[in-house]
């Protein structure tokens, strides 16, 4: 397994969203970047954490950063749990878990990838990683600050919780 570290380039993926579209690292180059791993749409945590995203995109927006959200789940369920509770962000479809073991994201019991958080620079360096199981919104707090701390700095390395 993978163990991504803070100041390493950020690995380089494509994946498809809930339209069918490709979706690149290389899309979001010049913009800061939080990439989402989360279990499954629709479960309660997981919906919690989506909706804490989308209440405070435009805070993210405003930043300068982007926030993509990554799971195993179809396109299907991605295009429903988008619609259901109007998330304004891009959904990934991660179908074998290739983009969660090239970020180093575990597998929750055996079973689901992990809810882990990484915050990406302009230059697609990690700067940031979090996680937690049960706790879906903490993150995303964290994240907000790292952005803001990246915004007023000279890009180092922030952190690692």
């Amino acid at each position: 397994m993978v163990k991504i570290q803070i100041g390493q380039d950020a690995p380089q993926f494509t994946a498809k969203d809930s339209k069918g579209n490709d979706v690149s690292l290389t899309d979001f180059k010049g913009k800061i970047l939080v990439l989402y791993f989360y279990p499954k749409d629709g479960s309660p945590v997981c919906t919690a954490e989506s909706c804490e995203f989308r209440d405070k995109y435009e805070q993210f927006i405003k930043a300068g950063a982007d926030v993509v959200g990554i799971s195993t789940d179809s396109a299907q369920s991605h295009e429903e749990f988008t619609r259901k509770y109007k998330l304004p962000f891009t959904l990934l479809v991660d179908d074998n878990s290739e983009l969660a073991k090239k970020y180093g994201v575990k597998k929750t019991l055996g079973l689901l990838p992990a809810r882990e958080t990484f915050v990406i620079d302009q230059n697609q360096k990690i700067v940031h990683k979090s996680s937690g199981l049960l706790n879906g919104t903490k993150h995303i707090t964290e994240s907000l600050d790292v952005i803001d701390k990246l915004k007023s700095q000279h890009q180092e390395p922030i952190s690692q919780q």
